[in-house]
């Protein structure tokens, strides 16, 4: 049975005003076991360096250096929530590795659906982290892979869309996530080209399950996946064209 996860959190922003509503908000979770807030990227970047995190809110807007720069210039980032009033920093944010985007002013249901993935993401992470390079085994329809002493099956048909963080992919399926160490590079050499398009650096979708496009992202089961300026063309073609 795996430990509880306890979550190590770090606030960064500019704004007096908006760290207090995430400092307020991660008040409120049992699981939270220290806060650390910055106003300015240098003493940031110094604590980072020197002190373990698990989870960073990030400002991008920011006097000096942005946030962009900042997660750049980090030797080991811990997983990264960009908090900011500008959408469409969320395509760049995506391809630095981020776990997800709040936009500002930040609603306390959306902040609550941001630690669910990082608590989800890292459960899941030290459930599979015996994975022997990702999938072991290839089937017609499906992959069996590896975790620990289990072997699981996943039909390709159930897979809604995957997400690469890191070292690892977050596989999205219509009963619930896997995680496997891989890059989406290599995932998208797994899942048949027929039925899944890589659609941006950090996402690979299932065509089927595409429910709508606005403008630069899709919409599959709720979830807002954007679509990457290299990949335009062949989203056009595959997706809005089929």
């Amino acid at each position: 049975m795996s430990k509880p996860i306890r979550l190590k959190c770090v606030v960064l922003d500019d704004e007096s005003l908006a760290r207090d509503v995430l400092i307020g908000y991660l008040d409120r979770l049992d699981f939270v076991s220290s806060v650390r807030q910055f106003g300015n990227a240098a003493e940031a970047i110094t604590y980072l360096e020197n002190h373990e995190a698990d989870v960073l809110f990030l400002d991008i807007e920011m006097p000096g250096m942005n946030g962009i720069d900042f997660l750049k210039a980090l030797s080991h980032p811990p997983i990264t929530v960009f908090t900011t009033a500008y959408r469409n920093y969320a395509f760049e944010g995506f391809e630095l590795g981020v776990i997800d985007f709040l936009l500002k002013p930040i609603a306390y249901p959306r902040f609550v659906q941001a630690v669910d993935k990082i608590r989800d993401f890292l459960a899941l992470k030290d459930q599979n982290a015996n994975l022997e390079n990702g999938p072991t085994e290839m089937l017609p329809e499906s992959i069996v892979v590896k975790s620990g002493v289990q072997r699981i099956k996943l039909n390709f048909d159930d897979v809604t869309h995957i997400q690469g963080l890191k070292d690892y992919a977050i596989i999205y399926t219509t009963t619930g996530k896997i995680v496997i160490k891989g890059s989406i590079k290599a995932m998208q050499d797994i899942f048949p080209k027929n039925q899944f398009i890589r659609v941006h650096k950090s996402f690979i979708v299932a065509v089927s399950k595409v429910n709508r496009i606005e403008r630069n992202r899709l919409l599959i089961s709720g979830n807002q996946i954007p679509i990457g300026r290299n990949f335009k063309e062949e989203v056009a073609q595959m997706i809005v064209g089929r």
